[in-house]
Parts: structure tokens; sequence; C-alpha cells
């Protein structure tokens, strides 16, 4: 069963519920996963639901139908809701060439060294084969390419401890890398760099169920870490449409920002201590459990978000929220971006505590992900609207949880702020309603070039970035707008049949000059990685950034770590 809201109506759609008790009323994570939901719809083949005015529904006056509906709990509720001197690379979703020059103090491998890493590793976790390579050293969106010859794969923090001590020894340049999924070229070399993958540093250490502190090495896979935390009653604060690949060192290195942000904040809040390698070998323990501790320097939070600039993370604690059984997912429709900003006031003051993720994508991004992706399907199809809000929430009490929800809805309905929605009944339609949000980086991939940029700007200013850019670029491009409103991440994507440098130069400067304007960030969740390096001052004044250029210098002298990234190059020459 659907429930559709309308402006007039809330439409009650009907279905075959004689499979729905094989959902598990305790399985939290609403997103979409593939092979769940093909056995799922293998069992459930679905049946099509009539819509108001055909077969034999009929529409429901919104005022009455939440005024008196009873929720039926014997229904099942939404629980789930190159050349070596200096190389050309491509800023990411651009075809501008940028020379960056290699630092002439790095040296190159030589058979000396593979021995070296031999004795250390072992021959197996040594890789020099073309085919494994070329995956490591491109990045996911194909927009970055080095030409690394070497990735070494340690299983244990001493393992890497060694290689960076000999790699710094050597003043052998190194890029750390996880599930290479970052979208800003971090993750890759620029040039010849060793790259060091934590992929086999992937257990989980201990995990506390009276706390809720899970302690992890830095390799493991986001997903595995979910399943596992689910199994135990808890969930990470951390959920990514990358889950399935990305690893947890990678994403407390990029300070990954992600769906869940509104409801448990950045990772600067939930790890609660980290080991790391500096670049000399040194191991820096600062693997606490403590919620509270005072003592001195919080020294973890340079790492989060160095992108692997300063060392390189070995463990990790967090500390996981336990899994709620109340979990509601509505999808919504408004005309235009004033009535998205006033719903999500609206959502945090009606719905409070509750309230999990507030989600947003314009009428291009729907239109794309509709085209590209064969498995979406329109919840709202009767009409075509401006914006779209998902819109869930998370609680402990089912019924009160429901009643908020649908008197937040309903004054929004009344308010005028709401033109159309529909609340998600069962595991598999908030799969397929979060998959339309998840869907928008694949599906614009799919359209051909794009450009793509990540920034936090004030609420109200948001959409106002992404309208000027379509008076700027007219029909040159498609300008699609998306992202997290709950806490002021636009996702600002320029689709175009193939890359040029004319359009480009109508792009860039201008976001950064119009983010900066506005008192913005140019990176909100992804990092700078190589993409941004040299543009962290539209965000960050001179003497901060050369703070950090001297904290870079003190941790990591001769510069070996993912260099080329984060700090302009020209403050650490």
């Amino acid at each position: 069963m659907v429930k559709r809201l309308s402006s007039c109506y809330y439409h009650h759609f009907l279905k075959n519920n004689s499979n729905k008790s094989i959902i598990d009323h305790h399985l939290l994570n609403p997103r979409f996963i593939p092979s769940f939901i093909n056995t799922f719809t293998q069992l459930n083949p679905p049946s099509p639901s009539p819509v108001a005015g055909i077969g034999n529904s009929s529409p429901v006056p919104l005022k009455r139908f939440l005024a008196n509906y009873i929720w039926d709990l014997q229904k099942p509720s939404l629980i789930h809701m190159q050349n070596m001197s200096g190389i050309q690379y491509r800023n990411y979703g651009s075809v501008v060439s940028t020379v960056v020059q290699r630092n002439p103090s790095f040296s190159t491998i030589n058979d000396d060294d593979i021995i070296h890493f031999k004795k250390i590793l072992g021959a197996k976790k040594v890789i020099q084969e073309d085919e494994e390579l070329q995956t490591a050293n491109t990045d996911w969106m194909h927009k970055y390419k080095g030409s690394s010859k070497l990735m070494l794969l340690p299983e244990n923090t001493e393992e890497l401890s060694q290689i960076l001590k000999y790699c710094n020894s050597r003043c052998l340049a190194v890029v750390p890398q996880g599930g290479n999924t970052g979208l800003v070229g971090g993750s890759v070399p620029v040039f010849d760099e060793v790259i060091i993958n934590t992929r086999r540093m992937n257990s989980i250490i201990s995990f506390d169920e009276t706390s809720g502190v899970l302690v992890c090495e830095a390799g493991c896979i986001l997903e595995n870490l979910i399943s596992f935390l689910d199994k135990k009653g808890f969930i990470m604060p951390l959920d990514l449409g990358a889950k399935g690949s990305c690893q947890i060192g990678g994403n407390v290195s990029t300070n990954a920002g992600g769906l869940r942000l509104v409801r448990y904040g950045s990772l600067h809040g939930t790890v609660l201590g980290l080991e790391a390698v500096l670049a000399n070998g040194d191991v820096i323990d600062m693997l606490g459990t403590l919620r509270k501790d005072n003592t001195g320097y919080d020294l973890k939070h340079l790492f989060i978000g160095s992108e692997g600039s300063l060392g390189i993370i070995t463990k990790i604690s967090i500390l996981t929220p336990p899994k709620l059984s109340s979990v509601n997912i509505a999808f919504l429709a408004c005309q235009d971006y004033v009535s998205c900003q006033k719903l999500l006031f609206q959502a945090k003051r009606r719905l409070g505590e509750i309230l999990s993720a507030f989600e947003f994508l314009d009428a291009q991004a729907m239109n794309l992900v509709l085209n590209h992706l064969d498995s979406v399907r329109n919840p709202l199809p009767s009409s075509v609207y401006n914006f779209y809000v998902l819109i869930e929430t998370t609680g402990s009490e089912e019924s009160s949880d429901k009643e908020k929800l649908e008197a937040f809805l309903l004054h929004a309905m009344e308010s005028g702020l709401v033109s159309d929605g529909a609340i998600a009944q069962d595991f598999n339609q908030a799969s397929s309603f979060w998959h339309i949000r998840e869907g928008v980086p694949e599906a614009l991939m799919k359209a051909g070039a794009v450009y793509k940029y990540d920034l936090s700007l004030p609420v109200e200013k948001m959409y106002d970035l992404v309208e000027e850019m379509r008076i700027r670029l007219g029909e040159k491009a498609n300008v699609v707008g998306y992202g997290h409103l709950g806490d002021g991440n636009l996702h600002l994507n320029i689709s175009a049949p193939q890359y040029d440098d004319s359009l480009l130069a109508q792009i860039e400067p201008f976001v950064y000059e119009w983010t900066s304007r506005h008192r913005g960030s140019i990176s909100a969740e992804h990092g700078l990685g190589l993409m941004k390096a040299e543009k962290i001052f539209y965000s960050k004044a001179s003497g901060t950034v050369q703070l950090m250029a001297s904290i870079k210098k003190l941790l990591d002298p001769s510069g070996i770590l993912n260099p080329y990234k984060v700090i302009p190059t020209s403050l650490l020459s």
C-alpha cells in the first residue's frame, strides 16, 4: 500500500499484502540494497495499484482522512524506511589542461625498493600487475589518472608503519587509498606515487553494546559495518550512496557528510578516537573511546578531513546510536524553492528530534533519473513539479511518530507548501524513494559530460546559484541542483553532451567567486583533493591556509603524503 497526498486528496493505494510478513520490522536501513530488492521482488511480484478514478479506488479528502484515519497495525509500518616532469590533468568535470609539475625531490621506484617491500609484506601484497594498477590509478569518475607502478597492501599498522618509514627515508611519495570513491581526485596518484591501499586492514576490533562504541580498522567497508551494527541493534551515524565500496578510513579522512548529517552531525562529533601513522612511520595512538576527554589538544581532529595529507588513519573508534524501531519516509512535491525552505523550517519545528533526513532535488534532476535509470519509478506520476523533497523520520514510538508526521503533512498541505506526495509503506517503497535521490549521480554520468560542484551555502541562497548559472549558460548545458537541504549542502551539476573549454570558462571561476561572495564553502563534503587545492582561498583566509601549510610541514617535512592535494603546492615548496 502506498499512501498518496495531493493538494486536495489523499489517494489510498491498494496492493496485495500476502507476503508483507517477510519484511523485517527491525531492519532500519532504508537505502537501496540491490541484492535484497531483487530477492524481495521475486518473492513479492508487484501488482498494479489502482489510482484514484481508475478501477475501484476513490479519492479521500485529506483533512477527513488525516483526522479520522486509524493506522492498521496488521499492515507493515515503514521500518526501513605522462610525462614525469609534468602531467596534464583534467579538473574534475572539466577539460581545461592544468600543468602540475612533479616535485623533483621525490625519488622514483627501483628494484631495491621492490625487494624491500616484499620483505616487509610478502610478494602477494606487492602489486605490479598492469590491470590492477590501471584501476587503482584511475578515480571513480574517470577524470584523473596517475602513473603509479606499485601498489602495496599492508595488513596491519606495523606493516604500514614500516612502509612509510622506508618511503620517508627514500623520499618516495605515497597516496593513501581506500575504496577510491572520491570525487575530487584525492585518492589516486598524480604522477608515480606509491599507492598504499588499506583494504586488507578490515577487521572489527571491538564493539561495546552498552556504550555503542565501535572500534575497527580503516579498511572496513561502510556497508559491512552497517550490516554488523544492524545485527547488534545499532546503526552507523554515516550513510552514503557509495557505502558498498567506500572504506571507513577514507570516510573519516575526507570527513564525509552523507544522508544522516542533519540528525547525527559530522564525523568530527561521532569519531571518538583514531590511530594514525605519520610520514616518518611513527604510530600516533589517539584511539580513545571516551565521550569526554579534556586533556590537552584534541589532535584527532587534525586527521579528520585532512585527506591523508598529514598521516594515514589505521583504526577508528566511533559512537554508534541505537537502532530505532519507527522509520517513515515521505516523497513530496513543491512548486517553488521558497516552499522547500519553508517546509524545512516547519519540519525542524514540528518533527523535531525525529527528523533524520531532508533531501531535495529539482525537476531537472528528477527527469535525469527517470530517463537514465531503468529501475526508477516516479512516485508522483500524475503531474510534473519543479521541486521534490524526501523526508525521513526516525523514532522509537511508532504511533506517536506517525501522528506527528501526519500533523506536519496536514499543515504543509493546508498552507500550500506541498502540492503532492507519497508515503512509503514498506521496505521496497522506501528503498525506491531513496534510489531516486541516490541515483542522481549515476544518471548524470549516463547523460554525458558533467561538471560537478559540492558547495555549502546559506539555505535561502542555495538555489539562487542554480538559477543564475542557468541564465549564464542558456541552452549550452542542463544545470541541475540537488543535495542535502537539511544542512545547506548544494550539489550543483552542469550536464552537457561533451566537455568544452569555452563552457568551463563560463562556469569557473564564477561558481567559486559566487560561493565566496555569499560566504559559503567550495567544498561541503567531497574535500579539496587535487581539484580544489589551488582554490582553497575562496573559502579560507590566507593566514588560515598558511597555518595549515605549517602543520603539514611539521608532520610531513618531506611532503611525501598525498602530495599536490589539499594545500596549494606553492606554500609547501
